[in-house]
């Protein structure tokens, strides 16, 4: 551990202190790194060459273990647990969106079986920043591990604002910590540095370990005009990578991307330039409810062109509650109104502020498309700006919103259009910055789809690490390191749990494989009556067909289908008449030969026999 960290007063996981404790929030943390002695920010020089991670003397015989349980070859879903020894953290525990596959499932999450049996040795959940797929899936994870979670205030306050929605068996242990401060988590001890994203309040975590620091970015961006004025604390990661980085793990999800990611007050610029070119419409923005500099930013310019601001939608309206209660947004009085209060202002006195720029069904902006919307009725008057990039997968369902607000004759502005949206993650440039101050020893590509992993993989051996000191990992698997090396050391269980309505992981293989044949092929169902003493059939068989063909249109195949289904269920009957599965085998066999060779398609078929 870097000697200036030896320094700071101390903080173990059950609260105990070494030295005079700063507070924060009724919680022991580090000492911020601003207040250290000067004598403590001296650095000895050392050569240009990688630093040794591991110290030469004395060196530990402990075990770091990386093990993401989510966010690698996919987007969303964010987990990573670290461990040395007996001690466990867990970074980020996020979701992510079902694709068109999952019919009729609402949200992914991680499986945590591994976390959820290893809970006795887990020390705390750390958080990178407030977008869910870094915090959506704490509330599932909640249920079953009672343990603190460690966050920035705006990263808590939307957490906070998503737990009222759950039951829980205990109250949960948020523990609010600032950028530069450390927090002791049994042997190990991790660090917040500032970074700029698409959020306030991210951070990247540094993991301190007997063995060496690891470093995990989260998301991040280099933003040298940030809207809060607070750049990526550039400083102290270099600090670090003098020191010796053990490890990084870097985000990737824009690792194919050249040059450096745009700053936020790009959008700002356009925005402007939007405002003062419509004075006469009411405009209508849609953003992602998240991105409260972005929300600041349309604020301040309605301000300066003496419009009235509405927010509407749910996701929008609880975090900007958060963020203006938290200081992290200003609202100039009077400008803000109520969404009911709209219909006494002329549409060139308004602003809108909209969820729904992925084009989510019931989503506000969605709504005001299709004309659902209780209080905006969207027509020529109005303008409507996506500032915002579709999330991948969601093309098909924001081309959607936009042909249906063109055929209400709105205008609708985009990012392929204006310059209204700028990303959030680091490009090329900014990933091998990162790279050139941290100087790490071995290097893991995390957040994004195999695409990007290999990309950012690239980018490394282009800033000279060797391809032995690279390592792209999948969910589940296991990197270990010591004083020899790192190499990967066998798996745990990991995958995704489907969330659909109040049920969590009731959903499996077998269910969708069912949802995906009702979907293509739609549904008989066979109803009959039978008498097992005599064999006969005394009632039916009926035929209900759902999703496969209307039947008044088909009488003529269903009467047709029907005899098969007699002749089917005499045969068994005769046979055996006891033996109720044969029967509705056989009926199901039969009945689906018979509509395959008719129609060319085979229904899922539903056999209900009954005895009377």
């Amino acid at each position: 551990m870097p000697k200036q960290n030896k320094q700071q007063n101390k903080v173990n996981d059950a609260g105990k202190t070494r030295g005079t404790p700063a507070r924060q929030n009724g919680q022991d943390v580090r000492r911020p790194r601003e207040a250290a002695r000067p004598a403590d920010r001296r650095v000895k020089k050392q050569s240009a060459a990688r630093p040794a991670a591991v110290p030469k003397k004395g060196k530990p015989q402990g075990k770091i273990r990386i093990i993401p349980l989510g966010g690698l070859g996919e987007i969303g879903k964010n987990l990573t647990v670290i461990e040395y020894e007996n001690d466990m953290i867990a970074v980020d525990c996020g979701l992510a969106f079902p694709d068109e596959d999952l019919l009729g499932v609402d949200l992914v999450i991680p499986d945590t079986t591994y976390i959820e049996e290893n809970q006795h040795r887990l020390r705390g959940i750390f958080l990178t920043h407030g977008h869910e797929d870094h915090i959506g899936g704490i509330p599932y994870l909640l249920r079953t591990v009672d343990t603190a979670v460690y966050g920035t205030p705006l990263t808590l306050g939307i957490l906070k604002n998503k737990l009222t929605e759950f039951t829980l068996p205990f109250a949960p242990q948020l523990r609010t910590v600032q950028a530069g401060q450390t927090v002791q988590a049994g042997a190990l001890s991790v660090e917040f540095i500032h970074v700029n994203h698409s959020i306030a309040d991210a951070c990247c975590l540094c993991i301190h370990t007997p063995l060496g620091d690891l470093l995990h970015t989260g998301d991040f961006k280099l933003d040298i005009t940030p809207i809060d004025g607070a750049m990526m604390d550039v400083t102290r990661l270099g600090e670090l990578g003098r020191q010796g980085v053990l490890l990084l793990m870097c985000e990737s999800t824009n690792a194919e991307r050249p040059g450096f990611t745009p700053s936020e007050k790009k959008v700002g610029q356009s925005l402007e330039y939007i405002f003062t070119a419509n004075p006469k419409k009411r405009i209508v923005v849609a953003t992602f409810s998240s991105n409260v500099h972005r929300v600041q930013q349309i604020i301040d310019i309605s301000a300066r062109h003496k419009r009235k601001v509405a927010i509407t939608g749910r996701s929008m309206l609880n975090i900007v509650g958060a963020a203006v209660e938290l200081g992290y947004m200003k609202v100039p009085e009077g400008v803000l109104i109520d969404i009911a209060d709209i219909k006494r202002y002329r549409p060139d006195q308004l602003t809108l502020v909209t969820t729904g720029s992925q084009g989510e069904p019931m989503s506000a902006l969605y709504r005001m498309a299709y004309s659902d919307h209780n209080q905006v009725t969207l027509g020529r008057d109005d303008l409507v700006v996506l500032s915002s990039s579709a999330i991948p997968g969601n093309e098909k369902l924001v081309g959607r919103v936009i042909n249906e607000l063109a055929r209400n004759g709105v205008e609708v502005l985009h990012d392929a259009a204006l310059s209204v949206h700028v990303s959030g993650h680091a490009c090329q440039e900014e990933l091998k910055l990162m790279q050139a101050l941290t100087r790490p020893r071995y290097f893991m590509p995390v957040h994004g789809e195999s695409r990007h992993l290999a990309a950012n993989r690239e980018l490394a051996l282009e800033m000279g690490m060797a391809d032995r000191d690279i390592f792209v990992s999948q969910i589940g698997r296991v990197l270990e390191i010591d004083a020899k090396g790192a190499r990967f050391a066998g798996t745990v269980p990991a995958g995704q749990v489907l969330v659909d309505g109040l049920g969590v992981g009731d959903v499996g293989s077998a269910v969708l494989r069912d949802r995906r044949h009702l979907s293509q092929d739609g549904l008989i169902v066979v109803v009959a009556g039978v008498d097992t003493e005599s064999a006969h059939v005394l009632s039916g068989p009926d035929i209900i067909s759902r999703g496969f063909v209307y039947e008044r249109d088909n009488e003529p195949l269903m009467e047709e289908a029907r005899r098969v289904v007699q002749r089917s269920m005499d045969a068994c009957l005769t046979s055996d008449p006891r033996d109720r599965m044969r029967l509705k085998n056989t009926v199901r066999d039969d009945l689906s030969r018979f509509l395959f060779n008719r129609t060319g398609r085979k229904p899922m078929i539903l056999p209900v026999i009954m005895d009377v």
